[in-house]
């Protein structure tokens, strides 16, 4: 692998192989791969003239060459509840800028950064903020690892010098599966003891439901799995999450079965927003108790969070409680996750970034208004 002076190479998208590949084209030795591998992972530094056990030579071959680019910050708002939210460019696209959403959410013993992989989303669920805004391109793997290496570096370390972002979830923009080329490399990047050295369990992937690329992923990987699920029927599901149309339920759940069993993994998380009248009722806690009892899986009801233009609203708390009761006392586990950072618009289903020139491909229902190509 070779650069020139003309086009220079972001560090940042390349695996721990692919870089000591990229040295050794420099002419390098491969252990100069492992050195770097420690500056911008261990250390968060971006400039080479920083690295100081780097050879004066390298370090200007490298400037010349190479970068360490992680996405602009264009905006940083704060919740009050520690939640923090930034508005990330992603480069222009047929002359517009766009952007996207990267969320830190800190909890005791524990820092979870919610990351996106797309600008915009294809898969058009209805009572999510980032299908309202259409797609425009997939995120490169650069631009998905950029995201986390920018939070180590902006949030730095703890008091007693531990790391802040501890899980790292893709959960924001876009849909991951939607962008596997891109999405794998930065998978393997996060849990690569030479890169960011995050346990496969502290790694997770939220998917709603891209079947043929979840046997994929049970090959290539083994990061947890959260999956979009909403509701208990395909008539249901077909109107809330319209991939369903081309996945139904029964296909998804096979393919999550068998995802559990290739990667002997603990469990699979599945999210329910909480519609109030939609989806919420003892009738349907019953037939989701059917899908899923008796299976490693675990529900994550969410709360469902507002956004201008949107027709839900949020389940009662009492019909929460009432749910939730009834999946944990007919053997399915259910937690309900607390809402963070809606004061800043951070919540789950709120991420909107900016999204301009969209391809309003809708993967469900197959329905193509032609705009800029992914």
């Amino acid at each position: 692998m070779t650069a020139t002076a003309d086009i220079r190479t972001n560090l940042l998208g390349l695996t721990p192989d692919e870089l000591e590949a990229f040295v050794v084209g420099l002419g390098e030795k491969p252990f100069r791969a492992r050195q770097l591998l420690v500056w911008i992972y261990k250390r968060w530094v971006s400039d080479f003239s920083l690295m100081t056990d780097l050879g004066k030579a390298l370090r200007a071959k490298l400037a010349l060459c190479a970068e360490i680019r992680a996405p602009e910050i264009v905006s940083e708002h704060a919740s009050g509840d520690g939640t923090r939210k930034w508005l990330l460019r992603a480069g222009p696209s047929d002359g517009r800028e766009q952007a996207i959403e990267t969320v830190f959410i800190p909890e005791p013993g524990r820092g979870t950064l919610c990351i996106s992989s797309q600008v915009g989303c294809a898969l058009n669920c209805s009572f999510c903020s980032t299908g309202a805004q259409g797609f425009n391109r997939n995120l490169s793997t650069a631009e998905i690892v950029g995201q986390v290496w920018l939070a180590n570096a902006r949030l730095g370390t703890g008091v007693a010098g531990e790391r802040v972002v501890t899980n790292v979830v893709l959960m924001g923009m876009g849909e991951p599966l939607a962008n596997y080329k891109n999405v794998l490399p930065a998978l393997k990047l996060f849990t690569d003891d030479r890169a960011f050295d995050l346990s496969r369990r502290r790694v997770t992937l939220s998917t709603s439901g891209l079947v043929p690329q979840l046997y994929r992923l049970a090959e290539d990987t083994n990061v947890a799995l959260a999956v979009s699920l909403h509701a208990p029927t395909d008539e249901l599901r077909d109107q809330l999450v319209p991939i369903n149309r081309r996945h139904p339920i029964k296909e998804l759940l096979e393919a999550c079965w068998h995802y559990l069993e290739a990667q002997n993994g603990r469990s699979i998380t599945f999210e329910y927003v909480m519609l109030d009248g939609v989806n919420d009722s003892l009738t349907h806690a019953e037939a989701l108790t059917r899908l899923l009892k008796g299976h490693d899986a675990k529900v994550n009801m969410i709360p469902f969070n507002t956004f201008p233009g949107n027709q839900y609203r949020r389940s009662s708390p009492e019909k929460i409680a009432a749910f939730r009761d009834y999946l944990n006392s007919h053997g399915v586990t259910a937690t309900v996750r607390r809402t963070r950072g809606d004061d800043i618009d951070a919540a789950c289903g709120q991420l909107a970034g900016q999204v301009h020139d969209r391809t309003l491909v809708r993967l469900g229902t197959r329905s193509i208004s032609v705009g800029v190509q992914a």
